[in-house]
């Protein structure tokens, strides 16, 4: 197999929920970047070797914003990342700003602080499915609806400040503005995420609480340089993201495990020695989502023989960057006791996730308590008869496991 002269048609479609498509590792090897075509129509370079990858996640010269927004090439039809955000003028202030901000809220000590909570939370939603599973006449439950959502959901919330009651609100907002196969009702459902939360930012102002939203809503009222919108997309961002990418690096990690029952087993018998190379490996093997992250060049810039052009769009393939075959032996297979640790399931550079040790912590408690309270656990279907949502996401409808 050879790269065609045309571009890239996006997205490639996988073979299977765990799996990228082949064309992927050829690109890695003959076109580390190509030219593409995203789902929207427009042109884009796509990035798909782990060394570019990296090296361009941590590169200044390389943005959210536009120079020119009106301009910008489009990926999707979707809310989230289908085009340019941010003032171009001040991107990077905006950045370290945001990051200084939300750095003690999600730091690591505060994370492990936060363990015995999620310990009780886990344990309360497996208890209830282990009431389900024994009621249930196939003894088939849906660990995405009874575990992998509302864990995620009950934690942000905490942490944020957000009513848990409006979970199937704000989870079905999210849903819709993630969601490139719906049209206008993406943009629709933006809109009315920012209306929720504007809501909540003022009803933080008027009774602050211990969150991190009441935090954001104290600094932007002390800082003219903070604009209020700018301020409730953060807090749309913050719900959006601290629920929607664990839930289904939750559900993706039980497919691998659940369909590599060798280590499954090694998990179930050195729960506590085990669980948190068997999350690297799920982070580095799971990322959600047919795309990548989006960024647009400010500067004209030369990367691997290829010359990016100034307002270019720029596709970095995190997925495909961390299947590349001359960091990892054995890329494609699921492995946790692989010598390389190192991998981008959180970003890299200045992007780095804030949000890392809140998701390492929810997902070595999950499957830590998975592997002693149900060693016996299995998938109740095939990958085939899994179906996957056409977000950015790419989240699953519905688990069915048994044990």
């Amino acid at each position: 197999m050879s790269v065609a002269a045309e571009p890239v048609q996006l997205p490639i479609a996988r073979p299977n929920v765990l799996d990228l498509a082949p064309l992927y590792e050829v690109l890695r090897r003959e076109a580390p970047i190509t030219a593409a075509i995203t789902p929207a129509g427009d042109p884009a370079w796509l990035v798909t070797r782990f060394a570019e990858v990296r090296d361009l996640l941590g590169d200044k010269r390389l943005g959210r914003s536009h120079p020119q927004p009106e301009r910008a090439a489009r990926i999707t039809t979707a809310a989230i990342q289908n085009g340019p955000s941010g003032n171009h003028d001040t991107e990077q202030a905006d950045h370290a700003r945001m990051r200084r901000l939300l750095t003690p809220a999600f730091s690591a000590k505060r994370m492990r602080l936060l363990g015995d909570h999620v310990q009780r939370l886990v344990d309360g939603y497996l208890d209830q499915l282990v009431a389900d599973h024994a009621a249930a006449p196939d003894r088939v439950v849906d660990l995405r609806d009874g575990l992998a959502f509302p864990l995620p959901v009950a934690v942000i919330c905490r942490l944020l400040g957000v009513p848990e009651a409006d979970r199937e609100r704000f989870h079905g907002l999210s849903e819709r503005m993630a969601n490139y196969a719906i049209g206008d009702d993406a943009e629709r459902a933006r809109a009315e995420f920012s209306a929720y939360m504007t809501g909540l930012v003022e009803a933080k102002r008027a009774e602050p609480g211990e969150d991190v939203i009441t935090d954001l809503v104290r600094a932007q009222s002390a800082d003219e340089s903070f604009d209020y919108a700018e301020m409730v997309r953060l807090c749309v961002g913050l719900l959006f993201a601290g629920h929607e990418t664990t839930v289904n690096r939750i559900g993706l990690g039980v497919l691998f495990l659940g369909t590599h029952p060798d280590q499954w087993r090694a998990l179930t018998a050195d729960p506590d020695g085990r669980v948190n190379v068997t999350v690297e490996e799920i982070m580095r093997l799971g990322a959600p989502g047919e795309l990548g992250l989006l960024r647009y060049a400010h500067t004209d810039l030369d990367v691997a023989g290829t010359t990016i052009r100034r307002g270019d769009a720029v596709i970095l393939s995190i997925n495909a960057a961390n299947r590349d075959a001359t960091v990892y032996a054995d890329a494609e297979t699921f492995d946790p006791d692989r010598a390389e640790r190192t991998h981008l399931g959180f970003g890299h550079g200045a992007h780095f996730c804030i949000g890392a040790s809140l998701a390492r912590t929810e997902l070595r408690i999950v499957f830590a308590t998975l592997a002693r309270r149900l060693p016996g656990l299995r998938l109740a279907c095939g990958l085939d008869d899994l179906t996957v949502s056409p977000t950015l996401t790419g989240s699953l409808a519905a688990l069915p496991v048994t044990w």
